[in-house]
């Protein structure tokens, strides 16, 4: 699936908070907002993460127009990572991929680190397509799943 990279619009919010409330995202994420649900909270983690110029924040577009997801870098040089979200609608059809591609194209910092459930085949591999490697495993508590995960560790160092 082509995509395209944008700064990310008021408008898209509404798309942003429905993909973050599908059971199955969730579940896949694993790592999310205690209470997805909580519209007040989701609108002041938007508001501040916008705000920061230190995060690269972008929407991601589909072929048609619609707002597929989003896709974002953040935190300090030595441990910059990378975020991203596609709705369940588009998975399977390369669009985490190509988003991720594009923000590595606009995002200099390497290394760059990444983590995803260990269970998490899709991401895992969406990752390692875009050339991040196996660098740790660990274990922390997923808000998504209600508890304790293994997670694998990757980054990206060139």
């Amino acid at each position: 699936m082509d995509v395209v990279l944008r700064e990310v619009r008021d408008t898209d919010l509404p798309v942003f908070f429905t993909h973050t409330n599908d059971a199955e995202g969730i579940r896949m994420a694993a790592f999310t907002a205690k209470d997805p649900t909580d519209l007040d909270h989701f609108h002041s983690h938007w508001a501040r993460i916008r705000q920061d110029p230190a995060v690269v924040h972008r929407t991601v577009v589909g072929e048609n127009g619609e707002v597929v997801g989003h896709v974002a870098a953040y935190g300090p040089p030595e441990e910059r990572e990378v975020t991203y979200w596609i709705g369940r609608e588009y998975w399977g059809r390369g669009a985490a991929t190509a988003a991720l591609r594009e923000l590595l194209a606009i995002e200099p910092t390497r290394p760059l680190h990444a983590r995803a459930v260990a269970d998490n085949a899709g991401s895992l591999r969406v990752l390692e397509k875009c050339g991040f490697v196996v660098t740790g495993h660990d274990r922390g508590f997923a808000n998504g799943r209600g508890e304790e995960v293994d997670e694998v560790l990757l980054t990206l160092l060139g």
